[in-house]
């Protein structure tokens, strides 16, 4: 009874809650319609109420429809993503003019404006808002006011010696406290979840900006690899050429000299090999191709200063993409384990089904890393998101570190 009792108060807030957000837009209108009435219902004194009203109106529907998001998970742990538009970098461009992304304005402050007004008109976000605010009060917010509208009753059946009123009042409202408020959460999952065009649209961004990251990050591998052929084989290949025709010119005159040169050609010679192969190494590793993902990952841990254990519930073959994009994932963890959260030891386990592939890193480090913007894991998470893949970072402060990639795809 107690139980019930407590479900029902809770119930009565909640509905209370729904309540007071779902009737701020008609409140809105009925504090105009009492300011026409008051300036005497003239005809031609409508216009400034309901201006009023409408501006209101579009003001109060994103908060209204944020505090319903916030109820409806924080009561049922159901997330509705909001599905607005970002507003996009605002650049000065060589000419003096500043591009937002629609047009160029002649200041920063006029470019903002226009950004701001494109982005509202053009939102579909916006118009669901607004149908959200206008339907709302009509279902969630009547049945929520039902255990108000009992509560009043028996208020005032008790006050005017209406007992049977009173009674019948306050059995409403303890018996549609505790359902009362459930409405909403349908309402909300129905009007205010992004529609397909929204998606469509959401998705569309989603995939320029993988392709821009694509390319930037294929522009920088580029420029190292160049980097390292210049700076390491190719100044070897050069000296060794060089070497090679000063030995053949002092094979006559000078025979151990000459040898000496040809010694220091064999060990350059060699020195060049072992950089091309850590170059080709860290493009595409041969163990990857051969051995395939695990295998590869196995490799990597032995040579790893960490106290590394790799496990694998089935004998994974991927696409050569996702191999490599995972590969690389957990190089770059092990890496950031040794490097910034000193770790001793890792963790790496592997697990697949037929909806794709979940990879584990666990270490021992000292916690605290976090995805940040401009950072590895951020990188990571962009370089996954090309296949559809997430990142979840798990990293208290003090540790354990736990970093679980998925990535969607068929084993082979």
């Amino acid at each position: 009874m107690r139980q019930w009792g407590a479900s029902a108060c809770v119930g009565f807030a909640r509905a209370c809650a729904v309540v007071v957000v779902a009737m701020l837009v008609p409140a809105v209108w009925a504090v105009a319609v009492a300011l026409w009435m008051w300036w005497g219902g003239d005809p031609w004194t409508w216009i400034a109420p309901f201006v009023w009203a409408c501006i209101g109106t579009f003001a109060l529907s994103r908060p209204v429809c944020r505090m319903t998001r916030s109820l409806v998970a924080k009561w049922t742990g159901v997330v509705i993503p909001p599905g607005y538009r970002q507003a996009g970098p605002v650049t000065r461009m060589s000419t003096g003019y500043w591009w937002n992304g629609f047009s160029y304005e002649r200041t920063r402050r006029d470019a903002l404006m226009d950004q701001r007004m494109r982005l509202w008109w053009k939102d579909p976000a916006v118009w669901r808002d607004l149908r959200f605010t206008a339907i709302v009060p009509f279902t969630a917010g009547v049945v929520a006011a039902v255990p108000l509208a009992g509560l009043a009753a028996a208020v005032l059946g008790f006050g005017t010696s209406s007992p049977l009123v009173g009674v019948l009042g306050l059995v409403v409202a303890v018996a549609a406290a505790r359902y009362a408020w459930r409405p909403a959460v349908p309402v909300a999952v129905r009007l205010l979840r992004p529609s397909p065009a929204m998606a469509l649209a959401d998705r569309v961004d989603e995939l320029t900006s993988q392709r821009a990251d694509t390319t930037v990050a294929q522009a920088a591998e580029i420029r190292r690899i160049e980097r390292d052929l210049h700076d390491g084989a190719q100044a070897r290949l050069v000296a060794l050429g060089l070497s090679l025709a000063t030995a053949e010119k002092l094979m006559r005159t000078d025979p151990d000299r000459a040898m000496a040169l040809l010694r220091e050609a064999r060990a350059g010679a060699a020195t060049s090999l072992n950089e091309l192969r850590e170059l080709v190494r860290g493009i595409n590793p041969p163990v990857l191709n051969e051995r395939g993902l695990v295998d590869a990952v196995r490799a990597f841990a032995l040579d790893s200063p960490l106290e590394a254990t790799v496990s694998a519930d089935v004998r994974l073959r991927l696409d050569p993409p996702i191999e490599s994009a995972v590969y690389f994932g957990v190089a770059e963890l092990m890496t950031n384990a040794v490097k910034h959260a000193h770790a001793t030891r890792a963790r790496i386990s592997f697990a697949g089904d037929e909806t794709g592939i979940v990879v584990d890193v666990e270490d021992d480090g000292r916690g605290g890393a976090g995805v940040r913007a401009g950072g590895g894991l951020e990188g990571l998470r962009r370089r996954l998101a090309v296949f559809d893949g997430t990142l979840e970072v798990t990293s208290p402060a003090g540790g354990p570190t736990r970093v679980r990639m998925v990535v969607p795809c068929e084993s082979l």
